[in-house]
């Protein structure tokens, strides 16, 4: 009797799980086949290997890029930055921590309530007027608002999160 109530059980769940939708961004994500500029880890339910969720530039740039021109506080004029929305990499993984720690090269950190992570902003920058960004020129990846467009993107909390060298996304909490 116990054995027939497990055995219908799990045909149970397994119909329940069949039925669970996988949208598009939720697809297995491929292995990087170039340098890895990017690993996200953490409450995420998207990897390819060894726990975490690791991009190429090629594996980024697959990703729909968007583009916005805006000045920074620390680069003269404006610029038109190219890279994906964090959100969209934060969908990809299946991301689903309340707080976000991104981390650059050289161990600065910030935390980033995943709350604060809209639509379009911010853009995981790998393109500065259609040229990679170097490590010199704050790359290869760079936290980037569109500072210029509107003045809540202009603020401290907001300059802090703008990582640059940014190579580590933990999703927590």
């Amino acid at each position: 009797m116990l054995h027939s109530f497990n055995s219908a059980r799990r045909l149970a769940l397994a119909a329940i799980l069949a039925s669970v939708p996988v949208g598009p961004l939720m697809a297995d994500l491929t292995q990087p086949e170039g340098p890895v500029i990017l690993t996200v880890s953490g409450a995420i339910a998207q990897t390819n290997g060894d726990g975490a969720a690791t991009f190429d530039l090629a594996m980024l740039e697959a990703m729909d890029p968007q583009s916005f021109e805006t000045g920074t506080i620390w680069t003269e004029g404006t610029s038109t930055f190219t890279g994906v929305p964090l959100r969209r990499i934060l969908e990809a993984v299946g991301a689903e921590g309340e707080v976000l720690t991104l981390r650059a090269l050289n161990d600065y950190s910030v935390e980033m309530p995943s709350e604060a992570v809209d639509d379009n902003a911010p853009l995981i920058a790998y393109a500065r007027d259609g040229a990679p960004l170097s490590r010199r020129d704050r790359g290869p990846l760079w936290v980037i608002y569109p500072y210029d467009s509107d003045a809540a993107y202009r603020n401290d909390t907001i300059y802090t999160r703008s990582v640059w060298q940014l190579d580590r996304i933990e999703v927590g909490g």
